[in-house]
């Protein structure tokens, strides 16, 4: 980022209220100020949900895009530098276009109380307001009921992804609260696509959108006369249902066996929009090009000093959801395996995240996991605290200075078949695992 970005981004930090209480009233402060650019956006699609909201905007914005509409996309966080969360109609917002739309949040905000997500999303707003667009694609960042997202009272449609315990101090310590927040999203009258659920998540977001008079498209898990879709593998693509129509489509461009829901419920969005006309064949295209990073990423594993034939994957999910999810990816791949192959989990967590719940899955089917701090990140866990973590799951653990220095020890030490090796457990991680070396 450019300096002068850096510099507005830490003043706005100092904006931050002594305690984050959920809310919309400081967002809508702002955007009144600044003349309510939320009611110039194109058509949104609004995506809660706890994991895989990034994948299923990914997959609809590259076929979105491959049908020859105009997107712009609103993610968080993001990895490297600031501008991946806004992007505009050709691509992430540049530093001089993000300087001025920050620098306009600010002014108008001026010294009054407002969490760093909502000013940004303001400011995210405002850059959208300011181009043509078809549709804008707008990920919740937090929940959903009070989200600043959730000031866009008229979406085109909702989507809510997988419901899973996170962030229990903000959005509650069950499921069903969780579900309850996440189900804010929906609005009267306005469809939504509900991605798989806990037989209780799904519950709660049927009895609200039944209040709301919200029609449902439902994950479809037993015969029912629901609207309703699924997804499952085929051959070497995903056969995709919706309602009564079936699309026979490549396999998803993003790696893992979850990806084939992801794309099946970003496949059923698409195919319930209202307006929004897309051939089979850019569906295709976009669910065959769809890239999202830091989601079980293939990173190139030469000059690591790794054996040679070694796989080497990122993965930024933190919560246990996520972990099962990245398991059951990873046992199926050493199913299919001619010889076993040792796997090797390299893991930086927040002292945020439920950390023995992250590991448990993974230490079930890991050959070690090697604890890492997280540079720069003063909520991180102790590495030394992640490995006692890991070693009471049953896993065999290490601990290391940096990623560098575990991968570098793998590679010392490893004598048998070329090993896979995945590096999890925090996007904040993002910024290392990149520096290592290019993306194949």
């Amino acid at each position: 980022m450019a300096p002068s970005t850096d510099a507005i981004l830490e003043r706005l930090t100092r904006l931050h209220p002594r305690s984050i209480d959920l809310s919309l009233g400081r967002i809508e402060r702002l955007l009144a100020k600044l003349g309510r650019p939320d009611l110039k956006l194109a058509p949104v699609v609004h995506v809660a949900g706890t994991n895989g909201k990034g994948s299923v905007v990914a997959y609809m914005a590259s076929a979105l895009r491959a049908g020859g509409y105009r997107v712009q996309v609103y993610t968080s966080p993001h990895l490297v530098r600031f501008g991946e969360r806004i992007r505009l109609v050709n691509g992430p917002i540049d530093d001089d276009r993000l300087d001025q739309v920050l620098n306009a949040c600010e002014r108008a905000n001026g010294e009054d109380p407002i969490t760093f997500f909502e000013i940004t999303t303001a400011a995210a707003f405002v850059a959208f307001g300011a181009e043509p667009a078809d549709i804008v694609l707008l990920e919740v960042g937090l929940g959903g009921r009070l989200d600043a997202t959730n000031v866009i009272r008229r979406p085109l449609l909702t989507a809510i992804t997988p419901v899973a315990i996170d962030h229990k101090s903000y959005l509650g310590n069950t499921l069903t609260k969780i579900a309850a927040e996440k189900a804010g999203i929906l609005k009267p009258g306005v469809p939504a696509v509900i991605g798989r659920q806990t037989a209780a998540g799904e519950v709660v977001i049927a009895r609200r959108a039944s209040t709301l008079g919200a029609p449902l498209v439902r994950h479809r898990r037993r015969r029912t006369r629901l609207a309703s879709w699924y997804a499952r593998s085929s051959g070497d693509g995903v056969v995709v249902r919706v309602g009564e129509e079936t699309l026979a489509l490549p396999a998803p461009a993003l790696a893992g066996i979850h990806q084939i829901d992801n794309a099946g419920q970003a496949v059923a969005c698409l195919k319930t929009l209202a307006g929004i006309e897309l051939a089979d064949r850019a569906i295709a295209e976009g669910i065959a090009g769809a890239a999202w990073p830091a989601r079980l990423e293939p990173i190139d594993p030469a000059g690591l000093g790794l054996p040679a034939g070694t796989e080497l994957w990122y993965d930024g999910g933190h919560n246990p959801a996520a972990a099962r999810a990245l398991a059951a990816t990873f046992t199926a791949w050493q199913r299919r395996d001619p010889a076993p192959r040792p796997l090797h989990v390299v893991v930086g967590i927040l002292s945020t995240k439920d950390a023995r719940g992250f590991l448990k899955p993974l230490a079930r089917i890991a050959t070690s996991i090697i604890a890492v701090p997280i540079p720069g990140a003063a909520a991180a866990t102790p590495a030394a605290e992640v490995a006692a973590l890991a070693r009471d799951c049953g896993a065999r653990t290490a601990v290391a200075d940096s990623v560098a220095a575990a991968l570098a020890g793998l590679g010392a030490r490893q004598r048998a078949r070329a090993p896979r090796v995945l590096i999890t457990g925090s996007l904040y991680l993002a910024p290392t695992v990149y520096a290592l070396g290019r993306h194949p």
